[in-house]
C-alpha cells in the first residue's frame, strides 16, 4: 500500500471518503481535519506521501495553503472542493494537482478516490512517448510526470520497437502519426503483430483529423485517437481510461488462469505454459524436474478444525511455496490440497536440496487462526529427467508422491 494524506473538515464527507477508501487495497490513508493536523502529518512522515486528497477550505487555512504545502513536498493531489471559479482552478492545476472534483455531487467521492488509486498505480507504470518533435514529447512528458507515470521516449517508430524489445514493462504507447523512418501507422501495425490489445495499449496523437486516417489506425489496432490540441485534463483522462481497461483485461486473465482461493495458477494455465518449457528443454536436451506436493492428512484438518481452517492451510501452502521457489519456477494448484511445480535449469542435487528445505519449512511452520493453532507436514514426489511427454513426467512424480505417502509421509521421493 502507498501512503495518502486525506484532508477535509466536514465530518459527513470524511466518513463517506473513509468508506470509499476501504474499497481500494492500495491506499494507506492518513486523515486530517485542519491545516495544522495535515502539516504535522507531513512533517512526521518527512513529506513522503504518494498522493493527497484535499479540501482547500479549512478552518485554519481558507486560501489554498494546503495545496502550497503538498506542492512544496511534490505530493500529487486531487482537490475535492465546491470551487467553481475557473481562474482559481487553473491556478491550482499549475501546482502538483492531478484533478479538481466538485463536492456538489456525491458521485465525486467515488471519482476522487478512484483518481487517487489510479495515481498510486501509476508509480509502477511505464508509458512510451513516440514523436519526432522534442517540444511535443516534453509537453506530454510533463503531463505524465505530473500523474507519476514513468516515461520512456522515442523519436520514431523504429526506435520505439527497439525500446520495446528491451523493456517489457511498458503498458501504453502514445505515438504521433507523421514521423521519419517509421510513421505511427506502420508502428501500430508492427506492434499489433506482436502484442494484443489486452497486452499493450496504443493511443495515437496527431494533428491529422481526416476520418479515413483515424479509421486506418483503429483498423490496424490502435485503442484510441487524440488530436494534438489536447488539454492536460483530456490527455490524463484518456490515459487513465486506457490504463484502467488494460488493468481490467489483466483481472479477467487472472480469473481465467488463477485459483480463486490461493491466487496460484490453475491446471489449465500450468499445462499451457509447461508445454512451452518442456518443448524448449527437449530442444536443448536439458533435464526438468516436476514435483507434486500434497498436504499430509488434510482430511483430518477439515474434520477436526473445519473447512475454513482447511482453506487457511491451503493458502499457507501457497505462501510457503512462493517464498521458497525461484521466480522462474512454474507452480500451480492442481486441486484440493495438491500443488505441482515445474523447474528447469536445475541440477538433481539442487532439486533435492530445494525440496528438503521446503519440506522442513512446512514441518516447522505454525498457523494461528482466530480459533486454532495448527501445524502440518507435506509429502513431495519428484521426477527429474526427460521423459517422453509432460504428462508422463507428471505421472511419474505422482507415483513418487504415492511412495512418499506409503513410506510414512513428511518426506521426499525422487525418481529419475
Amino acid at each position: 500500500m502507498k501512503k495518502v494524506l486525506v484532508v477535509d473538515d466536514n465530518h459527513e464527507i470524511l466518513t463517506l471518503l473513509k468508506q470509499e477508501i476501504k474499497k481500494h487495497n492500495n491506499i494507506e490513508p492518513f486523515y486530517a481535519r485542519t491545516y495544522k493536523e495535515a502539516m504535522n502529518l507531513v512533517i512526521e512522515h518527512q513529506g513522503k506521501f504518494h498522493a493527497a486528497l484535499l479540501d482547500i477550505h479549512l478552518p485554519d487555512a481558507k486560501d489554498k495553503e494546503i495545496v502550497e504545502l503538498t506542492s512544496f513536498y511534490n505530493i500529487p493531489s486531487v482537490i475535492f472542493t465546491d470551487i467553481v471559479d475557473e481562474k482559481i482552478q487553473n491556478a491550482l492545476l499549475n501546482k502538483d494537482v492531478i484533478n479538481i472534483i466538485s463536492k456538489n455531487d456525491l458521485s465525486g467521492i467515488v471519482c476522487a478516490v478512484t483518481d487517487i488509486s489510479r495515481t498510486l498505480k501509476n508509480y509502477d507504470t511505464t508509458i512510451l512517448i513516440v514523436d519526432d518533435s522534442d517540444i511535443y514529447r516534453k509537453i506530454l512528458k510533463d503531463s505524465l510526470k505530473k500523474i507519476k507515470l514513468e516515461v520512456a521516449e522515442a523519436c520514431d517508430g523504429a526506435q520505439a520497437l527497439e525500446i520495446l524489445d528491451n523493456n517489457k514493462n511498458i503498458s501504453l504507447i502514445l505515438t504521433d502519426y507523421e514521423m521519419p523512418n517509421m510513421d505511427g501507422l506502420e508502428l501500430t501495425f508492427r506492434l499489433r503483430e506482436k502484442y494484443k490489445k489486452d497486452q499493450l495499449g496504443i493511443i495515437v496523437i496527431s494533428i491529422v483529423e481526416e476520418q479515413n486516417v483515424i479509421s486506418k489506425f483503429l483498423k490496424v489496432g490502435a485503442n484510441d485517437f487524440l488530436n494534438k490540441r489536447f488539454t492536460h485534463n483530456e490527455i490524463v483522462t484518456r490515459i487513465n481510461a486506457n490504463l484502467e481497461l488494460l488493468e481490467l483485461f489483466g483481472q479477467i486473465k487472472d480469473m481465467a488462469n488463477k485459483d480463486f482461493l490461493t491466487g496460484a495458477y490453475n491446471r489449465r494455465y500450468f499445462f499451457d505454459t509447461a508445454e512451452y518449457i518442456y518443448s524448449k528443454s527437449k530442444r536443448h536436451e536439458a533435464p526438468l524436474a516436476v514435483a507434486m506436493i500434497d498436504i499430509d492428512k488434510f482430511k483430518n484438518i477439515n474434520d477436526v478444525y473445519g473447512h475454513d481452517t482447511g482453506d487457511v492451510a491451503i493458502q499457507e501452502a501457497k505462501r510457503i511455496l512462493d517464498k521458497n521457489l525461484r521466480t522462474s519456477d512454474l507452480m500451480a494448484r492442481f486441486g484440493g490440497e495438491e500443488f505441482c511445480v515445474l523447474l528447469d535449469d536445475i541440477t538433481y542435487e539442487n532439486v533435492r536440496l530445494l525440496f528438503e528445505k521446503i519440506r522442513n519449512k512446512f514441518q516447522n511452520n505454525i498457523i494461528r487462526t482466530d480459533k486454532h493453532t495448527i501445524t502440518y507436514t507435506v509429502s513431495i514426489g519428484v521426477y527429474f529427467g526427460s521423459s517422453n511427454s509432460l504428462e508422463d513426467m507428471i505421472k511419474l512424480s505422482d507415483e513418487a508422491l504415492y511412495t512418499a505417502k506409503e513410506n510414512g509421509r513428511n518426506r521426499i521421493e525422487i525418481k529419475s
